[in-house]
């Protein structure tokens, strides 16, 4: 067995303060907090409102453009779906054209929740872009997404 290779402390402080993953992964976890907390009331995740809003188009999408935009996979969003449609919120129809396709679809129900977490969402969103400061939102919603 050969002897492990002892890494400096010193390492482990740069990672701490320079690493991009770990800072955004920080930020992540406070920002979800933040939503969730505000969403409470509505027995809503962070998660369930930005899969809601992926749903809300003229035409129900089907999962790979709901799976590419909340950037998670097909299994992930099967799963996630599962509660919103236990509560009645969404349903899962087979395409007209394709009948291996399936699309979901906001119910008059998950259309109603949608529309009472749209203003707290807002004023969540706001005080975050004010916590952040003037021209800053756009600056890390670019840098986001370059990264993205």
């Amino acid at each position: 067995m050969s002897k492990p290779i002892v890494i400096p402390f010193q390492t482990t402080l740069h990672v701490r303060d320079t690493c991009l993953c770990l800072h955004v992964q920080r930020a992540a976890r406070a920002l979800a907090r933040k939503f969730d907390d505000a969403l409470r009331p509505l027995d809503l995740t962070n998660g369930q409102f930005s899969l809601l809003m992926s749903l809300n188009r003229p035409d129900p999408p089907g999962m790979g453009p709901v799976a590419r935009l909340l950037a998670m996979d097909r299994t992930t969003l099967t799963a996630a779906l599962k509660p919103l449609e236990k509560r009645g919120l969404v349903v899962t129809v087979t395409d007209d054209k394709d009948r291996r396709l399936r699309r979901m679809k906001l119910t008059p129900s998950g259309h109603a929740l949608l529309s009472m977490a749209v203003p707290i969402w807002k004023s969540t969103h706001a005080d975050v872009d004010d916590a952040l400061g003037e021209g800053r939102p756009d600056r890390l919603r670019s840098d986001l997404l370059a990264l993205a």
